[in-house]
């Protein structure tokens, strides 16, 4: 009887480290192509230009002679963007970043469970934001650093994946001096396409802790003090004087592409109404809008 307690303890200690060197390991084929993708684009990078005359003068020569400088530097992400994944697991995300045949990846994946699993670094150029644009900007994967969320755009995000974004945010801020309005989401930068991270997402908390904008409410819903000194907020702004900005000229601003204006009203209230996104702006929206385009300025 011993015996076979003893020889079940050994089954299940190889069966253990036979799996912690399979999970070990599940990624080493990507890694290892990851790394000689990597050393191809250092070559790029260090490669010396020829002059006209190394290269015989060939007629898509332009360089009459090379004079290396030290000032210079890799690029600097300027925006971060996030999005949600759209798929079923952090697991099934992976496989489609690393698969070729995708074309899309990001800078980093944050499971619900707040695993942050990084997939590039930071200088790379990932394939995240594609035709996007915020402001002028229309090259935003050459400016920005991408983050997904693991969620499938129909559900809460997960207070665990929140907190370990937050920590990464605050890192990404510090480490490359990123301006507070350039925490923007999916669908900011593409309003006819798309529409992570969804209504969902708590982008308030995020602007309370510094990464993006948010409207101030005492502003946008005033109190009337009654007699008794209790403070009544107006939710119904209606019939309160309006002096404000043209909504689209507002939006324009802000960063939004307007040449579909439906859409980049649906991508504004996406993220600061979270509410019948698909309707017009209403009094309170427009009110709204006010406030924040002014931050933007």
């Amino acid at each position: 009887m011993r015996f076979h307690k003893i020889l079940s303890v050994f089954l299940f200690v190889g069966i253990s480290l036979v799996f912690l060197s399979c999970t070990k390991d599940i990624y080493k084929k990507n890694n290892k192509a990851h790394k000689k993708s990597v050393k191809q684009t250092s070559a790029l990078i260090k490669e010396i230009p020829k002059t006209k005359a190394e290269l015989d003068y060939d007629t898509l020569s332009i360089t009459d002679e090379w004079v290396g400088t030290t000032n210079f530097s890799v690029r600097k992400p300027n925006y971060v963007i996030i999005h949600h994944t759209a798929q079923d697991s952090l697991a099934q995300t992976i496989q489609t970043f690393t698969l070729p045949g995708t074309q899309v990846s990001s800078h980093y994946v944050i499971g619900r469970d707040g695993e942050i699993v990084q997939m590039l670094n930071d200088y790379l150029r990932s394939w995240h934001a594609g035709k996007g644009k915020w402001g002028n900007d229309t090259d935003l994967n050459s400016a920005s650093i991408g983050i997904e969320l693991d969620n499938n755009g129909r559900e809460p995000f997960t207070t665990s994946q929140i907190e370990s974004l937050l920590v990464l945010l605050k890192r990404l801020k510090w480490k490359y001096a990123i301006p507070t309005a350039n925490f923007i989401g999916h669908s900011d930068i593409a309003p006819s396409r798309k529409t992570d991270p969804s209504i969902y997402f708590p982008w308030k908390r995020l602007a309370e802790e510094g990464f993006g904008f948010w409207y101030d409410e005492d502003v946008v819903f005033p109190v009337l003090t009654a007699q008794d000194s209790i403070a009544i907020p107006i939710e119904n702004t209606d019939s309160l004087p309006q002096n404000n900005i043209d909504p689209i000229l507002a939006l324009r601003i802000i960063g939004y592409d307007v040449s579909d204006e439906k859409a980049a009203i649906r991508s504004f209230k996406l993220h600061f109404i979270q509410r019948d996104i698909e309707s017009a702006l209403t009094e309170i929206d427009k009110r709204i809008l006010d406030n924040l385009y002014k931050k933007y300025l």
